[in-house]
C-alpha cells in the first residue's frame, strides 16, 4: 500500500525521525567536541597562571611550559593550613589537585568560606619562586577572574592577569588589558607586616598599596578590589604559617 504524504501521520512521522536523526547526529557531534574542548580549557588555564609571572604561553605550548615552571600545586583552607600537594601530571579526576579546584563553582555554590578549597601554584622562574594566587569575584555583568603572583617575600606583586564574561568594551573590560594589569607589578600587600591588599582606588595609584581605578568602570574596579582583598587575605594566612 503507497503511503499517503498528504496525511497527518506521514507527516508527523516524518518530523519524528527528522528530530530522532539531527539528535543523534548532534549528540554525536558533542561527545566527539567534548574531550577537546575540556583539553582547551584545561591549556587555557595554565597559560593563564603562566601570565601571571610573565611567561607567554600558546595553546600548543602551554603544557609544556606549565610542567616546566610549576613545581608544586597546593591546597589550602580559609584559616590557610595546607590540605594536599600535587606534583608531576595532572590527574583530571582527582579532585584534590589544586588544578582541579573550580574556584569560580566554589565561590558561586559555596556560602561558607570555611569550606571552600582555595589553590596555590609554587613556581620557578631562572631561580626565584613565585606563588600564583587565584581569584574570583563579581564585575558589572556577570564573574570576574584572575591570577596574581607573589614574590618570595610573601608581599610584592610579580605580576597580574585579569579577565571578565560580559564586561562593556572600553569601560570595566579594561580589566584585561596589560596597561592595567601591569599597574599591579612590584605593589606591596603588606604595611609593615601588617594586611593591607593592593586597593583599586579611583584617587590613584600613589602609594605601594594602590592601583589606578579604571575611568568609566567603576563598578568592574570595586570588584577587583574586592575580589583582590579578600582573596589575598586568605592566602595572607597561609603564608604567616609557612613563611
Amino acid at each position: 500500500m503507497a503511503l499517503d504524504k498528504n496525511s497527518n501521520g506521514y507527516t508527523f512521522g516524518f518530523a519524528f525521525v527528522l528530530v530522532v536523526v539531527v539528535g543523534s547526529i548532534l549528540a554525536i557531534a558533542a561527545l566527539a567536541l567534548k574531550a577537546p574542548q575540556a583539553e582547551n580549557i584545561k591549556k587555557e588555564k595554565m597559560k593563564n597562571i603562566l601570565a601571571a609571572i610573565q611567561v607567554e604561553a600558546t595553546l600548543d605550548n602551554a603544557e609544556d611550559l606549565f610542567f616546566q615552571y610549576v613545581k608544586k600545586r597546593v591546597v589550602i583552607n580559609a584559616q590557610g593550613d595546607k590540605l594536599n600537594t600535587a606534583e608531576g601530571a595532572v590527574q583530571a579526576l582527582d579532585k584534590q589537585d589544586a588544578f582541579n579546584v573550580d574556584v569560580l563553582k566554589e565561590y558561586k555554590t559555596i556560602d561558607a568560606v570555611t569550606d571552600r578549597n582555595f589553590p596555590l601554584f609554587v613556581c620557578e622562574k631562572e631561580g626565584t619562586t613565585y606563588y600564583v594566587i587565584p581569584l574570583v569575584g563579581k564585575g558589572l555583568w556577570g564573574p570576574i577572574w584572575g591570577f596574581i603572583a607573589l614574590e618570595n617575600d610573601y608581599n610584592t606583586v610579580y605580576g597580574a592577569s585579569f579577565d571578565h564574561k560580559g564586561e562593556t568594551p572600553g569601560l570595566g573590560a579594561e580589566i584585561s588589558t596589560a596597561e592595567f594589569q601591569k599597574q599591579f607589578e612590584g605593589k606591596k600587600i603588606l604595611d609593615n607586616g601588617n594586611f593591607v591588599s593592593v586597593r583599586v582606588l579611583k584617587t590613584g595609584a600613589g602609594d605601594a598599596h594602590s592601583v589606578d581605578a579604571i575611568s568609566g568602570g567603576t563598578i568592574t574596579s570595586v570588584g577587583v578590589d574586592e575580589m583582590v582583598e579578600r582573596t589575598l587575605a586568605i592566602y595572607n594566612n597561609y603564608f604567616k604559617i609557612n613563611g
